[in-house]
């Protein structure tokens, strides 16, 4: 008898710091505080989204690629696939960090599914969304939508001064599975991207604030060709 997994995990922030405790809090800090060193993302026309990206191979060993552009087919984001996006790369604060590399296999040893931690990719995007009174932040301007992978883990890191940024999965039909607001950095989502869709809303300014502030890490799990 095959028993089918569930197409997504909540993960919460105790379950993902749990996976981290070899690590010191100023540790933890420092890897939280890369989020301020993050790039306008050039592809959008409203400048509220600020982005670094780069990939891996191997879940264990990280080696990293030579940076190239990301490419997502137009079937898959309306928004902006079709074309090659060249990202500024992962800081090396960052990409080298012992943090990263226990967080990215903690992950791998969740996935809801099979992968080959050995030979398959990871894809890794830091993310930063700003909202302000006269614009709110889109964590994800293509709506409701897949982002053709394997699998996709949303890890929180923090938000300041924002409301909303609700995070929904629906399955294949359109129906909801989950809606949830991600509040505790390390609080973690994760997706099989080939049996789900996923969506967040808009984040605005909280009362009292003029400016808000809402911090990802999407960690992409993929086959590769090459090997």
């Amino acid at each position: 008898m095959t028993t089918t997994v569930q197409p997504y995990l909540h993960i919460p922030a105790a379950e993902t710091l749990g996976a981290l405790a070899a690590h010191s809090e100023e540790e933890l800090k420092a890897f939280r505080e890369t989020w301020e060193d993050l790039p306008v993302d050039a592809y959008l026309k409203a400048v509220y989204v600020y982005k670094r990206q780069g990939s891996f191979r191997g879940v264990d060993r990280m080696e990293p690629d030579e940076q190239g552009a990301f490419h997502q087919s137009v079937e898959v984001n309306a928004l902006a696939g079709g074309i090659d996006r060249h990202f500024p790369p992962l800081a090396e604060e960052f990409a080298t960090s012992a943090v990263l590399r226990t967080l990215v296999a903690a992950l791998a040893d969740r996935l809801p599914g099979a992968f080959d931690r050995d030979n398959g990719g990871v894809g890794l995007h830091q993310i930063r969304i700003t909202a302000t009174r006269d614009a709110e932040g889109l964590p994800a301007p293509e709506g409701v939508h897949e982002d053709g992978h394997h699998f996709v883990a949303q890890v929180f890191m923090g938000r300041t001064g924002v409301q909303g940024g609700a995070s929904q999965i629906y399955d294949r039909d359109m129906r909801p599975l989950l809606r949830t607001t991600l509040t505790e950095p390390f609080e973690t989502i994760i997706i099989d991207d080939r049996r789900v869709f996923h969506g967040v809303d808009a984040v605005e300014p909280a009362d009292g604030h003029r400016v808000g502030v809402r911090d990802m890490l999407l960690v992409d799990f993929f086959p590769r060709n090459d090997g």
